[in-house]
């Protein structure tokens, strides 16, 4: 009997279907990496989710967080229905009484419509990580305030945009290093929860192909913890640690100038003066605006040696 089950799958989908149970394949929604999950239901609730081994991104394997995903659809925790903080209450102290829709929106209509009237800017929106930020932004722009952000902006976008912008590509939790032709790959600055199953199952590839690992990270979990090379930098010092790098490879002359004249923005000047364009790139007026399709070539960068104004991209290289 022992010897049956040890060659039974666990959770084996198509054997464990009867009239009352079944399983549906979907992604996991618990970060933006999206795993293929399996969601075993019975008598049409939830009962257990697992990794789906048929998916292409995870091959079966499913961290914590995606099986903690029943939590979302189970948890007694749930709010169910709106709460407002009950009469002489303080904030903090917990105490709520359920309240209707309509009492609800009879609230926001009157505390939103007196902002609007008075000042929009005052009133500023937050989104957790409910990827619906571009519904919130318009909503936001549409109410008249700038103030507003989502989970992105504090996680993932400054890093997706600043890559953008260098290599013309974001590492991002659909994409990542190719680890199949690598000899050595340096992680700075992931967080456990991104890119989580991919590149637990990359790493280990990695590493078993003679790949050496080096992690920078101020605590050795996760990902570090399996590191050849752990280098503990102190919260907060990223910043200093990248600018000492640069400081390096320019000092010493080891950087690829022509990659970065012909993939990057590296070589463009930013406009100091004050006015609309402050911070923004130069660019020849006469060329047309950027991003007016006219001109491709019309940013500018500094010429050292003629000490001069002169295009960034000359033809030919765009």
């Amino acid at each position: 009997m022992f010897e049956f089950l040890s060659r039974k799958p666990i959770h084996d989908a198509t054997a464990s279907l009867t009239a009352s149970t079944e399983v549906k394949t979907t992604t996991c929604y618990m970060c933006a990496c999206r795993c293929g999950i399996r969601v075993h239901m019975r008598e049409g609730e939830i009962r257990y989710i697992d990794g789906n081994p048929d998916h292409p991104i995870n091959k079966g394997v499913i961290c914590a967080k995606g099986s903690a995903g029943i939590m979302k659809q189970k948890s007694p925790a749930r709010l169910t229905q709106p709460l407002l903080r009950k009469p002489g209450s303080e904030r903090g102290a917990g105490e709520f009484e359920p309240i209707s829709w309509e009492r609800t929106f009879e609230i926001l209509t009157e505390r939103l419509g007196r902002i609007r009237a008075t000042d929009p800017k005052k009133f500023a929106l937050f989104t957790g990580r409910d990827q619906m930020q571009a519904l919130t932004g318009l909503f936001a722009r549409q109410f008249g305030t700038p103030n507003y952000a989502a989970h992105g902006g504090f996680c993932s976008v400054n890093m997706a945009a600043g890559m953008i912008y260098t290599i013309g590509g974001s590492f991002w939790e659909f994409g990542g290093p190719d680890l199949d032709r690598a000899k050595l790959f340096v992680m700075i600055g992931t967080a456990e929860d991104h890119h989580s199953n991919p590149m637990k199952i990359a790493l280990g590839k990695f590493k078993r192909d003679g790949g050496r690992f080096i992690s920078i990270n101020p605590i050795r979990t996760g990902y570090s913890a399996i590191a050849d090379e752990w280098i503990p930098i102190r919260p907060g010092t990223d910043g200093a640690l990248f600018m000492a790098l640069l400081h390096e490879l320019i000092g010493t002359g080891m950087i690829d100038r022509p990659f970065l004249q012909r993939f990057t923005n590296a070589p463009q000047l930013v406009v100091l003066d004050e006015g609309e364009r402050e911070g923004l790139f130069a660019f020849d007026p006469a060329a047309g605006r950027p991003g007016d399709g006219r001109n491709p070539h019309n940013k500018l960068a500094w010429d050292m040696a003629g000490n001069c104004v002169v295009t960034a991209y000359p033809e030919g290289i765009v």
